[in-house]
């Protein structure tokens, strides 16, 4: 990034601003906001004298967060006017987009966002100067309540500053930090998503608003490109094809508990046969740990102070139990039952562990959020000169599945020590070190997520991309050296002492329900032939061809393919239409000449047809297969 120094003012000069020390330096073209030490701040900002300052592009990561704040307030303006008497509740920039939340006066749905986005074009072509002010607190309660915008005051009430920042666009203004584009003018690239309802401030206790969504883009190029992917997440949709291709439902009696059908199972086991056969090569043994376990338990692990909430609760001979939220603390157990050798570690002790956590109903969504879910853990217990090693084991074994196995591309971030964190710090700055090496030496480009660790230790997290350029948190890996010491858990070393082994908390899938969630969208249902639930469908064309269609059925599956028929008294054209929406990857016509010939005539669900083969050249092409198992 272009950056300028304020070095000697003339003093014939009025103060200079972010944005005229830009321009003087011919920097300023696409820039929606400035950074001055690392700090955003609005164009319009006096600087002194010998600060360093660097344009802020409208198509930078920064940038687009000052863009799509400043859409947010454009958007709210535009509601006010055409729904007088509308509260504002918040509306920060997103990943993707913003929201707005507010209690629309009138009636409103989600027909009124084109004319809503008119009404943002007029305010834009208005130009209207975006200016920051300043108000002392009490003149800023009185300023809002005289407005009527209760929840506002609310907010103000509980920030600590005396004095309030707030931003003015003609007749409307905001209580924001900021920073803002200058001008209503460089808004022109916004749309309008969807609409949805949200309490206030996320408490269930509070009032239902209403949620505008949208999203904003430095060009209009830009915008359309967002838009066509978003259309193609639409087709993707996991619920949607998950209905379609009958792999999976969320039933009213079980919100946030999903249910598989059997096509489902098939895909979840072949993930799951996958994932221990690779385990078993990387030398991890497996585990099981029970479902409930004593309250005194997950006061020990930390999880009733720092997770309580997310947890259910029940009751069992008058003692009090918790449905496990996470693994570790049984893996401790497990740790604890025999004394333990250094000649035993690394221990890599793996868990297929079955959780649930509460979940507000608002934030559930298909497979992707969900209350029940299947974490495939692994607990590696490491004497402190193997944390680096078997992190980057670890990291060999998330390159070979997400890239290798399954074609993703990733992204990886550290994330340091958040806010409620449990243990000494000096041991907290030794694990992100620790993490820090092993991803240097490992040659990992990562970044900084600063405050994101877990509670009891920080972690690397591995970011998914699909095919159409979205990504997904999956796995992690998090250093811990909180839990050994509350479990008091050690070894004995070569010098016959006892020592506290480090704790290494690692997931690859992550869930495997949103794992297959994510599978479902980035391969649209077209899953690779060895996770398809049926690779291969049989077409007859007439009663007469089902003896040797049976007798193909019992050949296939004699080599471990998965094979349907397709019985139905429908037209051939049909058929193959029918397979081809069921995305299965190999359709096999039969009819008089195969019959005759025993030939198979062969169709592939992305190259049409193949013509005609024996059923040993079939085999041959199907051994030619992808297969991790």
């Amino acid at each position: 990034m272009s950056e300028c120094t304020m070095q000697h003012p003339s003093e014939d000069l009025p103060q200079r601003t972010a944005g005229r020390l830009l321009s003087e330096r011919g920097l300023l073209k696409g820039a929606v906001a400035a950074k001055v030490e690392e700090r955003l701040v609005d164009l319009s900002s006096a600087l002194a004298e010998g600060t360093t300052v660097e344009p802020v592009p409208g198509e930078s990561e920064e940038g687009l967060d000052v863009l799509r704040h400043s859409a947010s307030h454009l958007m709210a303006q535009a509601v006010c006017r055409l729904f007088p008497g509308t509260k504002l509740g918040i509306g920060p920039s997103i990943k993707d987009g913003f929201y707005y939340d507010m209690q629309i006066a009138g009636q409103f749905t989600e027909e009124d966002l084109p004319r809503i986005e008119k009404e943002m074009v007029r305010i834009v072509n208005e130009g209207l100067t975006v200016e920051r002010v300043l108000l002392p607190r009490e003149e800023a309660l009185a300023l809002f309540k005289e407005r009527g915008e209760s929840y506002k005051e609310e907010l103000i009430r509980d920030l600590p500053d005396e004095q309030i920042s707030c931003y003015r666009q003609g007749e409307f203004i905001d209580l924001c930090r900021g920073p803002h584009v200058p001008n209503t003018k460089m808004l022109r690239h916004v749309k309008l998503l969807s609409v949805a309802g949200a309490y206030w401030r996320g408490d269930e206790k509070n009032a239902m608003l209403t949620r505008v969504y949208g999203t904003a883009f430095a060009s209009a190029q830009a915008l359309e490109d967002y838009l066509k992917r978003m259309e193609e997440a639409k087709r993707r949709a996991h619920q949607k094809l998950g209905k379609e291709l009958d792999l999976f439902s969320i039933q009213p009696e079980g919100p946030g508990f999903p249910f598989f059908h059997p096509k489902g199972m098939v895909i979840i086991n072949n993930l799951v046969d996958f994932w221990r056969k690779e385990h078993v090569r990387r030398g991890y043994c497996e585990i099981r740990t029970p479902l409930i376990l004593d309250r005194e338990l997950w006061i020990r692990s930390g999880h009733w102070d720092h997770y309580r909430e997310n947890m259910y609760f029940t009751k069992i001979d008058d003692r009090d139990f918790a449905v496990k939220p996470m693994n570790c603390p049984g893996g401790m157990l497990v740790y604890k039952s025999q004394l333990r050798s250094y000649r035993d570690l690394p221990l890599r002790m793996a868990e297929l562990g079955t959780v649930h956590r509460h979940e507000r109903s608002g934030v559930l969504h298909g497979l992707m959020r969900v209350r029940c879910f299947t974490q495939d853990d692994a607990h590696l217990y490491v004497t402190p000169e193997q944390i680096k090693d078997e992190i980057l084991g670890i990291m060999d074994l998330m390159h070979y599945v997400y890239n290798d196995v399954f074609g993703f591309k990733y992204r990886v971030e550290l994330s340091t020590r958040p806010e409620k964190a449990m243990g000494d710090p000096l041991m907290w700055e030794k694990a992100e070190q620790s993490l820090r090496e092993a991803l240097e030496e490992g040659g990992v480009p990562f970044k900084i997520n600063p405050g994101d660790g877990a509670f009891y230790g920080p972690k690397i997290d591995f970011h998914l991309e699909d095919c159409i350029g979205r990504t997904w948190q999956c796995g992690t890996i998090q250093l811990d050296f909180q839990m050994p010491e509350k479990f008091d858990i050690t070894y004995v070393g070569s010098d016959g002492a006892q020592h506290r082994p480090v704790m290494l908390h690692r997931t690859v899938f992550g869930s495997l329900e949103r794992f297959f969630g994510i599978l479902i969208e980035h391969f649209a249902g077209a899953f690779p032939y060895w996770l398809a639930p049926v690779q291969v469908k049989l077409l007859p064309v007439k009663d007469a061809h089902l003896p040797y269609a049976r007798e193909v059925e019992t050949m296939l599956r004699g080599w471990n393919v998965r094979v349907e028929k397709d019985l139905r008294d429908e037209k051939l054209g049909k058929k193959i239409r029918d397979a081809q929406l069921q995305k299965v990857p190999y359709m096999i016509v039969l009819g008089d000449r195969e019959v005759e010939t025993r030939s198979l005539s062969v169709r592939e669900r992305a190259k049409g047809d193949l013509g005609s083969l024996s059923p040993d050249s079939f085999r041959e092409l199907l051994r030619e297969e992808f297969s991790p198992l």
